[in-house]
């Protein structure tokens, strides 16, 4: 496979030159890098992106000299990370995917520890200390234990540990993933201003493509393979000419949309919800976009042309990187297996077109399957959650929506019966769940903000194991297992230790099982969390058809772009209601923002701002 260069400077970096890594097990090997030859500049800030297992971490961990080469060479600041390894460490910062924080030590006690394991002088740790602390916004909470602080919080003090010693290189593994809106602005700012004023060198791992944007040169990695180097601009133009704008018909929901348009695959090749709108990529520039749409959806439809993003590019090199390597045995033997499946997406899909107006009042005035009135949550003298109230109709997907600490995880673990209400009233599934705990959860489903599987027993394990949990008859739960398997691409993966999984195949394995049992309503928590925007894409489509043969969905998300799916959406902060409505209620909400991440940052900057000026903190 063709890949363009990369610019090198004089002083690099890191500096890859054929670099492999195979990874051996008693029966298999996997070889997660592949002839990898690349060089990151000194001083620049860049990103790596790329799906699940592309080899990303394993990159990161062999720069700090944590795994060997196991072919080609590789170079860390001039010094060989196998040979000068503790030399290495020693100008390196690394802040892994899951940062070791002692959660009983306050803020100002993890930093003198980090400091100590780094042998950072006493005599530089009084300036050092003060300004990460001014810079992180963590000054006011430096006697609070670690355990005790948000999300966001907790990952700004990661870096704050990270970089109680300046290093010249800084490695970031998904630094934000779980992380609010407001507070991965805030993250990024701390990060833009360490290389500006200390001139380190800055190498990210992210699956969010604003985040790659920020950097002046973007890796995009494929099965440990370099699929394609440079800086965003030149990345963008990979689609220039392809990409498109449609307005949704006032008949469907903008996920709906999507999925017709993503089931036309021939053509269109990409599609994500934008505003009011649904932005695709085509196959080919000289496809009739008008043609396509109407053959898509029957009906009337706006379509502009629209500026390329560096998410469409990514989405463009992996869909054509996975339609070349595709046989034709495979595409006659996937063609026979997902006929049937197909036929009835498509046919669910082509009815949700021919909605009128009147049918979508019908759904607004269908049955209530979730009713929150006056929710309040207390731990001791704290209040999580406060007089919080809304209904959920069957087969919506209701989002909560709020910065870290806001209150929707206890929400969500209050509706899931798994944490009773201080007081209100909550029925779901018909039941009372003051009073009723058991019998709902017999009807719901749940997929946790963190995997919550059993890592030591296989994918297989796993499933017959919740299958059980659930009552299924043997029969019926085999049946179950194979349909969920194929649903989220699982086969294959079926005798693989649940633990040893990426990221994305983990929150695969967490929805089969929570699908077993066909729930009527589905909780997920955070589901996406970390995942790139191939395995997004995929996870919507699967919720659009749960939600179209009637599933109600309730799910939690920090990805702004993800609400857009939404049918309706609850945004909570310090526990309190702060709107409530439509995607296009909640950006007029937001001071008419064209996203959903401009109205939220606005809407909860308004409120704390009212807050402090009640003097109510």
């Amino acid at each position: 496979m063709n890949v363009e260069s990369v610019r090198g400077s004089s002083c690099d970096a890191v500096h890859a030159q054929g670099l492999t890594r195979v990874f051996k097990t008693k029966n298999t090997q996997v070889t997660a890098l592949s002839s990898l030859d690349l060089r990151i500049s000194s001083g620049t800030m860049s990103a790596l992106v790329g799906p699940d297992g592309a080899g990303k971490t394993t990159f990161l961990r062999m720069i700090c000299g944590l795994l060997t080469p196991s072919a080609g060479r590789l170079t860390v600041l001039g010094l060989d990370p196998v040979r000068e390894k503790r030399t290495i460490q020693a100008r390196v910062g690394y802040m892994p995917q899951h940062f070791g924080l002692y959660e009983d030590l306050s803020v100002q006690e993890n930093m003198k520890l980090y400091a100590d394991l780094n042998d950072v002088p006493p005599e530089i740790r009084t300036e050092r200390f003060a300004r990460l602390l001014e810079m992180t916004d963590l000054k006011s909470f430096t006697d609070r234990p670690a355990g005790k602080l948000s999300g966001g919080m907790k990952q700004k003090l990661a870096l704050a540990c990270t970089l109680v010693r300046s290093p010249e290189l800084l490695l970031l593994d998904e630094p934000s993933a779980g992380v609010d809106p407001l507070s991965r602005r805030e993250l990024w700012e701390i990060i833009t201003s360490m290389v500006q004023k200390e001139h380190i060198s800055v190498l990210v791992s992210t699956a969010y493509m604003d985040e790659a944007e920020r950097c002046s040169m973007i890796m995009i990695l494929h099965e440990g393979h370099l699929l394609r180097c440079g800086s965003p601009e030149e990345l963008k133009k990979l689609t220039d000419g392809l990409c498109r704008r449609a307005t949704v018909p006032d008949s469907l929901s903008a996920r709906t949309f999507q999925a017709m348009l993503l089931d036309n695959s021939d053509v269109i090749m990409d599609a994500v919800p934008e505003g009011a709108n649904v932005r695709f990529v085509l196959t080919s520039p000289e496809i009739k976009t008008e043609e396509v749409l109407q053959s898509t959806v029957s009906l009337p439809l706006r379509c502009v042309p629209a500026n390329p993003t560096l998410e469409s590019s990514f989405m463009h090199l992996l869909k054509n990187v996975a339609k070349n390597t595709v046989t034709v045995q495979d595409k006659i033997k996937h063609a026979e297996s997902c006929k049937a499946d197909n036929n009835a997406a498509f046919n669910t899909l082509t009815a949700a077109a021919k909605k009128t107006s009147d049918a979508v009042t019908s759904l607004q005035q269908s049955e209530i399957v979730i009713e929150v009135r006056d929710l309040v949550r207390r731990f001791g003298t704290f209040t999580a959650v406060d007089k919080t109230s809304f209904e959920v109709r069957r087969g919506e997907v209701f989002g909560l929506l709020g910065p870290n600490g806001a209150g929707k995880t206890t929400t969500f673990r209050m509706l899931c019966g798994l944490l009773p209400a201080t007081s209100g009233y909550l029925n779901v599934a018909g039941e009372n769940l003051r009073s009723a705990t058991a019998q709902a959860r017999s009807r719901i489903g749940y997929v946790s903000q963190k995997f919550s599987l059993y890592g030591n027993l296989s994918v297989m394990e796993n499933l017959r194991f919740f299958g059980g949990v659930y009552g299924l008859p043997p029969l019926i739960l085999r049946q179950r297992i194979q349909e969920v398997l194929d649903q989220f691409e699982l086969t294959g993966h079926e005798n693989d230790i649940s633990g040893s999984l990426p990221g994305g195949y983990k929150q695969r394995l967490a929805m089969a099982a929570g699908l077993l049992h066909r729930p009527e309503i589905l909780f997920l928590d955070e589901p996406t969390s970390g995942i790139d925007p191939l395995a997004r894409r995929m996870f919507w489509r699967q919720i659009t058809s749960l939600a179209e043969l009637g599933t109600t969905i309730v799910i939690t998300t920090h990805f702004m772009e993800e609400a857009e799916y939404c049918d309706r959406m609850l945004i909570q902060d310090s526990g309190r209601m702060l709107a409530l409505g439509t995607p296009s209620e909640v950006r007029r909400l937001g001071g008419n923002s064209s996203t959903i991440e401009e109205a939220f940052i606005h809407i909860v900057r308004q409120a704390r701002a009212a807050r402090m000026a009640a003097g109510d903190a």
